[in-house]
């Protein structure tokens, strides 16, 4: 059982920086699969980014090198810093934790997101 708390979000010019921070219930170096989800307006929820707890980390297309995914396992904190936003970037962003099963099984866990608004 694990429960996620979005922090971070808010307003931003184009061209500016926030940082999201998603704090887990319990030790998130015994979390196989964390990341960040988005959906913005009409849109879809895509897929952001994601860091597992062997170190990897993967990002979309349409985010990679501007954002970037981060554990402190000392905080059980899961960070995305996004950098060089643009209006496309507006979006509710989820946390998602993904803790692997027996049986080939999985349990998905997601926050209640966090509003991030990027306009002049």
């Amino acid at each position: 059982q694990v429960q996620l708390v979005e922090s971070g979000g808010g307003l931003v010019q184009p061209g500016g920086s926030l940082r999201l921070s998603c704090a887990a219930s319990r030790n998130i170096d015994r979390i196989n699969v964390m990341g960040w989800y988005r959906q913005g307006p009409g849109k879809e929820r895509e897929w952001v980014a994601t860091t597992t707890s062997g170190g990897s980390t993967d990002y979309s297309d349409s985010v990679k090198g501007r954002f970037t995914i981060s554990r402190d396992n000392g905080k059980n904190t899961v960070n995305l810093q996004m950098n060089s936003l643009k209006p496309e970037d507006t979006a509710v962003y989820f946390c998602k934790a993904v803790l692997f099963g027996p049986f080939g099984l999985s349990n998905v866990y997601w926050g209640q997101g966090t509003q991030v608004t990027v306009s002049s």
